[in-house]
């Protein structure tokens, strides 16, 4: 299988894994609450709706904090995994991990901290509720810096090498 297919399957794996982790955690936490209404299918997205009106700011921020707790909890997971991975035979599974890994650490931290702004809020709209979003865009904007240098210094060259094996 060439390179360029490898490239594609593992970026349509981590499209795939993020909606399921971070949609996911959305979608557990509402039926936790109770307040669950139905899953919106939006263009090539999705989204969790809620009967908002039930629910305290402190259920909604929580609510909303989810996603990105979960998909930091996965993404670290794999940090962690890394070696067992890059030790795996299939090229395929590797490149699947590669971008699945870089989307679960860098997606949530780009668009809370910058992104948020220019598209109408989304999740902030609720972590806003359990504190000023000025400190939870700078919070989110170190952890993504945290998470480039993680990748940038400690995954990527073990992918790389263990591509070129």
């Amino acid at each position: 299988m060439s390179k360029r297919v490898r490239q594609y399957i593992g970026i349509l794996a981590a499209v795939v894994a993020y909606y399921i982790i971070h949609e996911g955690a959305h979608l557990v936490v509402a039926l936790m609450l109770g307040v669950f209404k139905e899953v919106k299918f939006m263009g090539l997205g999705m989204q969790i709706d809620v009967f908002a009106e039930r629910m305290t700011d402190m259920q909604m921020g929580i609510f909303c904090l989810a996603g990105a707790v979960a998909t930091f909890l996965t993404g670290w997971i794999l940090v962690l995994l890394c070696r067992k991975i890059c030790a795996m035979e299939s090229k395929v599974l590797k490149a699947a991990f590669w971008y699945v890994t870089i989307a679960l650490l860098v997606l949530d931290p780009l668009y809370l901290s910058v992104l948020c702004g220019f598209f109408g809020g989304g999740d902030m709209n609720g972590i806003r509720l359990l504190m000023p979003e000025v400190v939870a865009r700078i919070l989110f904007a170190i952890i993504g810096v945290i998470h480039v240098m993680v990748i940038w210094k400690y995954l990527l060259p073990k992918y790389k090498k263990s591509f070129n094996s």
